[in-house]
């Protein structure tokens, strides 16, 4: 079996917005309840909360497909008709081609942090679009694997994070991509505004709290996109996935 997150950025027609989050949580859910691999859907809004707020900021509505196919090569293509009603309804506005369909293979599910609540929702999700410097891979996810995810998810709000590569096989209509690796970090909190203002001070070596990220790995990428949405509709909650098992105490909260 291979977990896959499916991303569905888009916009709604004006005025019918309610339309759409009907659709969602009645006909499409029973749509994809019958889709084999199907473990989750959840709707996301985008949060005038932004790590980067000089980056545009171009689609209103995030949706997040979780599956564990046996097959992908014939499962994953199922949900591009489903995709499609709203759009042929005409839901969603995709008048300047800017709904975009990226689906990504996970390294790993969920690796959760001492912040995670659980049995309680997250409140939201940020998603990294990024991109690997040519030759440092290896570099790259261990830098990841080992300092940064944690340095990420020990900022007080935000819980769990899970990665993966952009897929070979992907939903129509297929358009540029700007990042071939997804970082998927998951909130739980009801101030925002500090989680990321408390980010961007540890990464600068300010932070109330004293701690201080690592310098960033030159095997990222500054090649990147970075978008905060706030939960709308979806599961409860998520409390499956695995736990960290590096040294997170010297990452005080």
């Amino acid at each position: 079996m291979s977990l896959y997150t499916t991303i569905h950025l888009h916009n709604t027609v004006p005025g019918r917005e309610a339309d759409y989050a009907d659709w969602f949580d009645g006909k499409h859910r029973g749509d994809l309840e019958r889709l084999r691999g199907f473990r989750s859907a959840d709707r996301y809004e985008v949060s005038p909360e932004q790590v980067m707020p000089d980056i545009p900021q171009p689609w209103r509505f995030l949706s997040v497909y979780e599956f564990d196919y046996a097959a992908p090569e014939i499962d994953l293509p199922a949900l591009g008709p489903l995709l499609a009603e709203p759009r042929d309804a005409g839901l969603t506005d995709d008048s300047t081609q800017s709904e975009r369909i990226y689906s990504y293979r996970l390294y790993s599910d969920w690796r959760f942090s001492p912040n995670h609540q659980p049995g309680k929702p997250f409140s939201g999700v940020s998603i990294i679009l990024g991109n690997i410097t040519a030759g440092r891979e290896a570099e790259y996810h261990k830098w990841y694997d080992e300092v940064h995810a944690l340095e990420v998810t020990g900022v007080p709000g935000k819980v769990a994070m899970k990665r993966g590569r952009l897929a070979d096989l992907q939903i129509e209509p297929r358009r540029y991509c700007p990042g071939c690796e997804l970082v998927f970090c998951a909130q739980q909190t009801d101030n925002l505004a500090f989680t990321v203002q408390d980010f961007i001070d540890r990464a600068r070596g300010n932070s109330p709290s004293g701690v201080v990220f690592q310098p960033r790995s030159k095997a990222g990428s500054f090649a990147r996109t970075v978008h905060y949405f706030r939960k709308i509709s979806g599961t409860e909650f998520w409390d499956g996935g695995i736990a960290y098992d590096g040294d997170l105490s010297v990452y005080p909260l």
